[in-house]
C-alpha cells in the first residue's frame, strides 16, 4: 500500500482522480477497454469531480460497476448511491454502461447472483473505494467475511456505519437508516488490478490508522487492502492526523 497526502481536500481528489484516470488509460491502451468499480459518499466528492473533468480518458470504451447500495432504498432519496452516480458521474461522462445495484428489489439474493455473474465477465482494472468511520470496505462492516468469494451479498449495516450515514446529512434520524444493503464483497474487491481508496476527514482518522498500521483483521476491514499489491491510498491532512511519521508520504 502507498500513501499519498494531499495539501487540502481538492488537492487528495485530484491526485487520486489523476491516478484512477492513468490506470483506466493503461487498460484501454492495453486491451481496447476498461472496467471500473465506483464508490460514492462524502469521501469521493473531490474525487469524482476531478475524474469526469480529466479530458483524456475514453469513456466510450469503459463499463462501470456500482460499488454497494443501501436496501428499500428508491432511487428519488437524496441518499441513493443510483442517484449519486447518476448525478456525479454517468450524466457526466459517456460510458459504455453502468451496472448499478438494484435496491429495490424484491429478490436481494437473485439480485446479487446477477451483479456477480456480470463483473465476472468484466475483471475489474481499477477500483475506487473509501474507508469507514468503523474500517469498512464497501458496506462490509466489522467483523467482515474476508473469505466468502461470491461477489455480492446481502450485509447487515452496523450501528456506527449507520451512524455515519446520520452525521453526513443523508438522513433525518437514525430509524430513517437501512439496515441491510448489497455490497461488493472483499475478495472481489481484492481482484481489482488496482485499488484507488481516497479517505478525508478527520472523523476518519482512526479508522486510517488501523487500516494501515493495525494487523489485518475483520475487524479493521480495510485493513485487508495491505495485502493488495498495487493499492494506492489517498488522505488529507485531517485523515493521516493519527499515522506514525515513518508512514507519512
Amino acid at each position: 500500500m502507498r500513501i499519498v497526502i494531499g495539501e487540502d481536500v481538492n488537492d487528495m481528489g485530484q491526485r487520486a482522480a489523476a491516478c484512477g484516470a492513468a490506470d483506466i488509460r493503461r487498460a484501454v491502451a492495453e486491451r481496447g477497454a476498461a472496467n471500473i468499480v465506483v464508490a460514492t459518499g462524502a469521501s469521493q466528492f473531490t474525487m469524482l469531480d476531478a475524474l469526469v473533468a480529466i479530458p483524456d480518458i475514453d469513456w466510450q470504451v469503459a463499463t462501470g460497476f456500482h460499488l454497494d447500495e443501501y436496501l428499500g432504498l428508491p432511487i428519488s432519496h437524496p441518499a441513493s448511491f443510483r442517484r449519486y452516480l447518476k448525478e456525479r458521474l454517468v450524466s457526466r461522462v459517456p460510458l459504455r454502461g453502468f451496472h448499478y445495484v438494484d435496491g429495490d428489489t424484491n429478490d436481494p439474493l437473485a439480485e446479487c447472483d446477477r451483479l456477480g455473474r456480470m463483473i465476472q465477465a468484466h475483471p475489474i482494472d481499477v477500483a475506487f473505494v473509501g474507508i469507514g468511520e468503523n474500517g469498512h470496505l464497501a458496506f462490509n462492516d466489522p467483523p467482515a467475511d474476508f473469505e466468502t468469494d461470491v461477489p455480492y451479498l446481502v450485509v447487515e449495516l452496523d450501528a456506527k456505519c449507520r451512524r455515519q450515514q446520520l452525521g453526513e446529512g443523508w438522513f433525518p434520524t437514525l430509524d430513517d437508516v437501512p439496515r441491510r444493503a448489497i455490497s461488493m464483497s472483499v475478495r472481489q474487491i481484492l481482484k481489482s488490478k488496482a485499488i484507488v481508496c481516497t479517505v478525508p476527514d478527520a472523523r476518519k482518522a482512526e479508522a486510517v490508522r488501523n487500516a494501515v498500521e493495525g494487523p489485518i483483521t475483520p475487524e479493521c476491514p480495510a485493513s485487508i487492502l495491505q495485502t493488495h499489491p498495487n493499492c494506492m491510498l489517498f488522505l488529507d491532512p485531517a485523515s493521516a492526523s493519527l499515522l506514525s511519521g515513518g508512514r507519512k508520504t
